[in-house]
């Protein structure tokens, strides 16, 4: 198991065993898929290395809802809790190494590990705080605002990213973004 992904979970060896048996690596090129629109989603990732972006697509336009850099936890929430189908895919924007948890054995750790179950449930809170906070964004900040607001949590991105995705991630077109920057 990663070393990034133990110094986030504390567990004791013995339930790390358990987890580890659980767990399935993926390895993913630049452009592929860990999940599409129409599929249900039935893991929480790990991105161990990499980044990965979430998006939708609405009338042939894509809608970036997240990045996902080094050492953070995605999935479709929505999808994984119903078992409906996908509408988000989540794509991989550079080799990426990912690590799949599936929930129906997630879900019969917690009941064998307290450690496990402890973990679910700050995992779950941890997702649904993420997803919050960039609702918010868009009631509370003006395009230049969000810019800005992006720059200071996620600096190390900025470079890793095309303009087109994150004029999408920021609800704007290209062509603000690029005033945007301009003004700095």
């Amino acid at each position: 198991m990663c070393d990034s992904l133990k110094r986030l979970i504390r567990l004791d060896e013995e339930t790390w065993l358990l987890f580890s048996r659980a767990t399935t690596e993926y390895k993913l090129q630049k452009g592929e898929t860990i999940l599409q629109p129409g599929q249900v989603c039935r893991h929480i990732f790990f991105l161990q290395t990499g980044l990965l972006r979430s998006f939708y697509i609405k009338e042939g336009d894509e809608r970036t809802v997240a990045f996902t850099p080094e050492d953070a936890f995605i999935t479709d929430l929505k999808s994984l809790r119903t078992e409906r189908p996908s509408d988000l895919t989540i794509q991989a924007l550079e080799p990426s190494t990912v690590i799949g948890i599936p929930k129906r054995e997630l879900i019969q750790l917690y009941g064998a590990s307290h450690q496990l179950e402890a973990f679910g449930r700050t995992l779950l809170e941890m997702l649904l705080e993420e997803q919050e906070e960039y609702a918010s964004w868009f009631k509370l900040y003006s395009a230049k605002e969000r810019y800005d607001l992006f720059v200071q949590r996620q600096p190390s991105l900025i470079r890793r990213l095309s303009l087109s995705h994150l004029a999408s991630f920021l609800g704007i077109r290209r062509e603000t973004l690029s005033r945007i920057r301009r003004l700095k």
